[in-house]
């Protein structure tokens, strides 16, 4: 497991062993069930995540009581619920297991401990920012110039993963559509 995060920090910035390795000791391995809830709404994100195998969501409830899926992260990613992680303030989002999931978790004091101890710890920190910075940015500019039905079909190109893996709820929920209008989409 270990050796597959080497492999992801080294493809975000220019690691040598040395630091991977004192990297890598700071995760702790965790396993977690289909549908547990890592972190609950209101509740401080102190763990950023590589997920080796399985998969988590990040998602909030909509005032009208609507799941709203804003990442998901699957075999061989990284991430977290960033805006409560990095402000250390309570979390509008929920963090759960959408399969049964064995991952490696840093926690959030380690993390910004390598900040100050590993010069390209920093670079892989704002090579995470920048890229989520410009996913979400990619995400809105979907939302708000593409159908639902354009929607899916660029999911079904980039990343036809996650049409096999999620869920019709979690899926319309990513992709901001109600489930029947996604049934209707897969059905054509």
């Amino acid at each position: 497991m270990t050796n597959k995060l080497k492999t992801v920090l080294q493809t975000l910035a220019d690691f040598d062993e040395r630091e991977l390795d004192q990297i890598v000791n700071l995760f702790k391995p965790k396993s977690v069930k289909k549908n547990s809830i890592l972190l609950h709404e209101g509740n401080i994100s102190r763990e950023f995540y590589y997920i080796h195998t399985g998969g988590l969501r990040t998602f909030f409830i909509s005032k009208n009581g609507q799941e709203k899926t804003r990442y998901v992260m699957l075999d061989n990613h990284i991430g977290t619920a960033l805006k409560s992680f990095i402000s250390q303030k309570p979390s509008i989002e929920f963090v759960e297991a959408i399969d049964d999931t064995e991952l490696l978790a840093i926690s959030h004091q380690d993390f910004y401990h390598l900040n100050e101890e590993i010069h390209s710890w920093k670079n892989f920190y704002q090579n995470i920012l920048e890229r989520a910075y410009s996913f979400q940015n990619r995400k809105i500019e979907e939302l708000v110039t593409l159908t639902a039905k354009q929607r899916y079909e660029q999911l079904l190109q980039e990343n036809p993963v996650f049409i096999q893996k999620l869920s019709n709820k979690v899926l319309a929920s990513y992709l901001d559509m109600r489930e029947e209008t996604l049934s209707r989409l897969k059905s054509q």
